[in-house]
């Protein structure tokens, strides 16, 4: 009766380890189906009514005119005069509006998400290099040359998933939101360089506008929630004219540019020089590691049950990259890229509908040839950009480190990853540091992002030497064994970088594996393992002398588990729902139980 009773107690315990597991069907744990997050209130794939879509795609526009500044630094630089600066900016926001609406077909070209394009930083130390070099001319030419080979990175590029484990993208994704923080605070609160101070009138618009944003984010609901920006943008403008930081004259003088006009090329014809081909080659190479890192924070913001990079989808936003930047160059405008806050803005209003594209796109091209809306956006307050880029930094930051620890790390990762972060952070607390670097790396070091990504990237390929694909190891059957399975894959889990939930899975299926080859096996003390791994899967194979193990199709019945042949049954195919693909294969007696888990 006592024997009957443990066996009783056996079988219920292990029915209540199953029933987490055969609640799930083959087809769901194979194919694993992208699960929308409870915090989007309309994701990639939904379509937001009308006036949701437009008052979203106002917010992007703010974020991607925040970039433009950029083309007047390098216009200021060569000396040139406001008109060249406006032109080239409305030629480069046509240039934009097309790359984003491509960004967001799916397919061969575009990534399939939203994910708006504007002038980018990391082009702007080659652009200003070329355009003192060979004038305009120049800069256009290597702007369509960067273009293209931006297109052809972008077909090869999914045959480089090594180089962009979680914790490389996670890495870059956090200092690309570190960087709007450099640019935001200044203008935040009305710092202007060297010598001069803080003004409390523009922290306060700032910190009002700032508030306004993370409120509406925050206490509101519905349509309010979507348009945080837009709400702070009213506010921070209101208070802009009341307050003086941006007067009355002024903005009525931005209300006098005509409503219609063509953008005119600021210099005809286009060059090349040999000598201008490595600092673009390297913008582009940084340009491009900055958009797997923004588009991987896409897939993972659209997705519950995300677990690595779909690099189908990189391949096709790059390429919509670089046909926007070889347009833009071809037509007169400025290398483009991917607009990192917008990815933030759209985390924060839990709305990455790419059916906002097609507006987003549409207003740009169409403000390109309306100088009067234009000018008013253009006119943004310091403090009001300031707070629109800190309020997006939060978001980026945050979903950055959250790819970041989605990894299990061991030293090496650890060392890859702080490493690019001290050295990118350097960047921005002592750029003397890099000021007499050579012309030809200058656009590795245009930023702290671009910095720190073409480091982790490279540190985390050196630390990858000498790290084995392949370990094997024994295992004795009894208390213990789970233990040892346990320290085992736990060690070798973040050298490899592996998922935890998936370690988690191998460890409960190879110790079911042992215990029930044991079982069948009474005098068996010891089965031999080895564990080998990739970025895509985890292949296991425990080996022994004995009677083979046959796996379970289905789950015995309730009855049958107050048998001996039914709990092994069960722990058979508690194995079969712990992994991927199981099959045991027998050879002269011996036993070898393959267990596989996607990664």
């Amino acid at each position: 009766m006592a024997s009957e009773n443990a066996l009783h107690l056996i079988a219920v315990s292990l029915r209540e380890r199953l029933l987490p597991l055969v609640r799930r069907t083959d087809s769901e744990h194979l194919l694993h189906p992208r699960q929308k997050p409870a915090s989007l209130i309309y994701d990639v794939d939904d379509r937001p009514p009308l006036l949701v879509r437009l008052g979203v795609s106002i917010q992007h526009l703010f974020l991607m005119f925040t970039s433009w500044v950029y083309i007047v630094v390098i216009v200021n630089s060569v000396g040139g005069t406001a008109f060249q600066a406006e032109n080239l900016i409305r030629i480069s926001m046509i240039a934009a509006g097309v790359a984003t609406i491509l960004q967001a077909t799916q397919g061969i070209l575009g990534s399939g998400y939203l994910c708006p394009l504007s002038c980018s930083l990391t082009y702007l130390p080659s652009s200003i290099l070329a355009a003192s070099t060979g004038g305009f001319p120049l800069l256009f030419g290597m702007v369509a040359f960067s273009g293209a080979v931006t297109g052809f990175l972008s077909r090869i590029t999914r045959r480089l998933r090594i180089l962009f484990p979680p914790e490389v993208t996670g890495l870059m994704v956090s200092m690309t939101g570190l960087q709007l923080v450099a640019l935001g605070c200044p203008r935040f609160v009305g710092f202007t360089g060297p010598g001069s101070a803080p003004n409390l009138r523009t922290a306060a618009i700032g910190a009002a506008t700032l508030i306004t944003m993370v409120g509406a984010t925050v206490w509101t609901k519905g349509k309010l929630h979507v348009l945080p920006l837009l709400i702070g943008l009213t506010v921070g403008y209101g208070l802009s004219v009341v307050l003086g930081e941006l007067p009355w004259s002024q903005f009525l003088n931005e209300l006098s540019e005509p409503w219609f006009s063509l953008p005119h090329r600021v210099a005809t014809g286009i060059s090349f020089r040999a000598s201008m081909l490595a600092p673009f080659l390297i913008a582009s190479l940084t340009a491009n590691l900055k958009t797997v890192g923004d588009l991987t924070l896409c897939q993972k913001i659209n997705d519950a049950d995300w677990k690595r990079t779909d690099m189908k989808s990189i391949s096709g936003g790059i390429l919509a990259n670089g046909l926007g930047t070889l347009f833009s160059g071809l037509a007169g405008g400025v290398a483009q890229n991917t607009v990192s806050s917008s990815v933030g803005l759209s985390l924060a209003t839990g709305v990455t509908s790419r059916s906002i594209a097609l507006p987003i796109g549409l207003m740009v091209i169409v403000l390109a040839f309306v100088p009067k809306l234009a000018a008013v956006l253009a006119a943004m307050p310091a403090p009001v950009m300031g707070a629109m880029l800190i309020y997006s930094a939060c978001f980026i930051v945050i979903g950055g480190l959250q790819l970041l620890t989605s990894r299990m790390l061991d030293a090496r990762r650890i060392f890859a990853v702080g490493i690019a972060f001290i050295f990118g952070l350097s960047v921005d607390i002592s750029p003397d540091l890099y000021s007499h670097v050579p012309d030809v790396v200058r656009p590795i070091f245009s930023s702290s992002a671009a910095f720190a990504t073409v480091l982790v990237v490279s540190l985390s390929l050196l630390f990858r030497l000498g790290i084995a694909k392949r370990m094997s190891f024994q295992i004795q059957p009894g208390p213990a064994a789970f233990d040892s399975i346990h320290r085992v894959i736990e060690e070798q889990g973040a050298a490899w970088g592996m998922r935890r939930e998936v370690a988690v899975r191998a460890e409960h299926a190879i110790d079911e594996t042992v215990m029930t080859a044991s079982s069948l096996n009474p005098g068996l003390n010891c089965l031999n393992a080895s564990l080998s791994f990739d970025e895509l899967s985890l292949d296991a194979e425990i080996e022994y002398e004995g009677v083979p193990l046959e796996i379970s199709q289905s789950a015995p019945s309730i009855e049958a588990l107050e048998t001996d042949q039914g709990i092994l049954a069960l722990s058979t195919f508690m194995i079969r729902q712990y992994t991927d693909r199981v099959r045991v294969r027998t050879r002269k007696g011996t036993c070898t139980v393959l267990i596989h888990l996607d990664h």
